[in-house]
C-alpha cells in the first residue's frame, strides 16, 4: 500500500505544472485538495 506521505508530494509536484500549463485548473486542484485532506482527516483509515 502506497503511504499518504509519499503521494502528496508527488500529487503536489503534477498540479504544480498543470498550473503553470493552465491556470484556470488552480480553482480545480484547490478544490480536490481540500476535498481529499478533509476526507482523510475525517476518516483516517480510507486509504488502508
Amino acid at each position: 500500500m502506497v503511504d499518504v506521505v509519499a503521494i502528496q508530494p508527488l500529487l503536489a509536484l503534477i498540479v504544480g505544472i498543470l498550473i503553470l500549463i493552465v491556470p484556470r485548473v488552480l480553482n480545480i486542484a484547490v478544490a480536490a485538495y481540500l476535498i481529499v485532506v478533509g476526507l482523510l482527516g475525517l476518516f483516517p483509515g480510507l486509504l488502508g
